[in-house]
């Protein structure tokens, strides 16, 4: 029993040996330059925030909306052309195994207020469940039996995934009479009356090629964990997206509940499939050929929200990978276009791209789940308090300016975006190095009302929950790392950070265990 211990504690001494000759040469000058790095990327973020914060006050405080920027002028009837007087609209919706949505997208699209015969429903349907591909048909049929001009179209792959469908779609006879698309993926629901917001945009301007509305949460209540999505999507489209849009006509297109003037998406290269978000860029491809785009932030669509932990995290992946992905592949592009300005090439690359896309992740999580945290074994190493406390404070409190009914939320929201930068930072560098999973494309789950439905038909008997499906090992290490690093720093640091520590932990260790978002039953 003696020699174990004496074993051990040779052991621990020869570690403890080791870290003192490391520490000074190699450890404090190497953490130092993280702290530095980190510190810059902060600075750069908390500008950038700032900018955007005076630009969205002088907005509101001047009242600038797109209806006095642009001409808009409500369509209105010619007796002598009729219906002819209105242009042709192609509404686009993709699908892929919709069970629980499509009938609400499809009925949405169908109600939208537009003279018959000037409308088409193209529904792309690239379901791989035969049950619900012919569900979706049949839903197709019974509105053209009502009059609707209805075009259900399937493909005999899933090349290209969206775009895939989205390209495709544009290829068909009917589509060339059309003068405008605009789309709508399966869990958005227009209210009738959208076309007729924003068509007179694109009529009225022809250096318009595309108005973009904003997304209405139907399910932001559900949990937590769809709460603190409501405020970064919030803070997105109530300030990112304005700001783009009143400044620079210039902003990444959301990829549904937007209108596209044709022959501006024909003169940018149509869709492509090159990177997971073929959104973004078409409109980086199309802003550079000198078009600009009009955020209409008082239009809003209902859509529904990730509620699965397992969801988010996918669809966090895929718009984290594919904006670091699409600036590597476009940077030069960029640079060597000669058709924008150097301010809006700069807006582009910098603040866009590099500060929005990049050292956003990277930073919240490098330096406030890392090195914040390695610091309290090394006390050689200081962080100035501007930089640990004072710049993450203010950049907090200018995102719950998106959503102020969940400000009582925001210690949660803080750990809650701490957590899922450590999937957005692996993203981004997957994107970045064009790794492994940088094409992965799985579709964000839909539940509609299958959820009540699902729970209310388990409410006699709970079911066995495996361990494995809800057990996350990157959280997991990430929590035991920073309970590790709280302890230290109560037994020995002199920092103080250990209340962040511990609930940043246990942020990590409720994600890890998957107690985070709703819970779906296996049928």
């Amino acid at each position: 029993m003696e020699s174990s211990l004496s074993s051990s504690e040779a052991i621990t001494g020869q570690i403890g040996l080791v870290w003192e000759q490391a520490k000074a040469p190699v450890v404090v000058p190497a953490l130092r330059f993280l702290v530095v790095v980190c510190l810059a990327m902060s600075v750069m973020l908390f500008v950038e925030r700032v900018y955007m914060g005076i630009v969205i006050f002088l907005i509101k405080l001047l009242r600038r909306k797109p209806q006095k920027q642009y001409k808009w002028e409500a369509m209105k009837e010619d007796l002598e052309l009729g219906n002819s007087a209105f242009p042709m609209v192609l509404v686009q919706i993709p699908m892929y195994n919709e069970k629980e949505v499509y009938q609400l997208s499809i009925g949405a699209a169908c109600g939208l207020s537009w003279p018959s015969d000037r409308i088409i429903i193209q529904v792309l349907d690239d379901s791989t469940d035969p049950v619900i591909k012919d569900l979706v048909e049949r839903e197709c049929r019974r509105w053209a039996s009502k009059g609707i001009n209805m075009k259900y179209e399937i493909r005999d792959n899933r090349n290209g995934y969206k775009a895939g469908a989205l390209k495709e779609g544009m290829k068909h006879s009917y589509v060339k009479h059309c003068d405008y698309v605009t789309i709508f993926d399966a869990d958005f629901q227009p209210d009738p009356d959208f076309l007729w917001r924003t068509i007179p945009f694109l009529v009225h301007n022809p250096e318009i090629a595309l108005v973009q509305a904003r997304w209405k949460f139907v399910n932001a209540d559900e949990c937590l964990m769809t709460r603190m999505q409501e405020m970064s999507l919030d803070y997105h489209f109530t300030v990112e997206q304005e700001v783009g849009s009143a400044t620079h006509a210039f902003f990444g297109f959301n990829g549904t509940a937007g209108v596209w003037r044709i022959s501006a998406l024909n003169e940018a290269g149509g869709w492509k499939d090159r990177t997971t978000v073929e959104d973004m860029d078409l409109a980086v491809r199309a802003s550079l050929k000198g078009w600009k785009f009009v955020y209409a932030g008082d239009l809003k669509v209902k859509n529904e929200l990730p509620s699965t932990f397992k969801a988010y995290r996918y669809q966090q992946h895929r718009w984290s990978c594919g904006p670091a992905n699409l600036f590597k592949k476009m940077a030069m592009e960029i640079v060597k276009n000669k058709k924008v300005s150097l301010w809006k090439k700069f807006y582009l690359i910098y603040s866009f791209f590099f500060v929005r896309k990049i050292v956003a992740h990277i930073v919240t999580f490098v330096f406030y789940c890392v090195v914040l945290p390695a610091t309290v074994f090394v006390p050689e190493v200081e962080v100035p308090k501007w930089g640990a406390v004072y710049i993450p404070s203010t950049i907090t409190l200018l995102n719950a300016v998106g959503t102020p009914r969940s400000l009582h939320l925001l210690v949660f929201w803080i750990l809650f975006e701490n957590v899922m930068s450590l999937h957005r930072t692996k993203a981004t560098f997957i994107g970045l190095l064009e790794a492994g999973r940088v094409n992965e494309w799985v579709v964000t789950e839909k539940l509609g009302d299958a959820l009540k439905m699902k729970t209310a038909a388990k409410a006699s008997k709970k079911p066995r929950i495996r361990i494995g499906e809800r057990l996350h090992l990157l959280e997991l290490l990430v929590g035991i790392y920073l309970f590790s690093c709280g302890c230290y720093d109560v037994a020995f640091g002199k920092t103080h950070y250990f209340i962040y520590l511990f609930l940043q932990s246990i942020a990590f260790f409720v994600a890890g265990f998957g107690y985070i978002g709703t819970y779906v039953p296996n049928s």
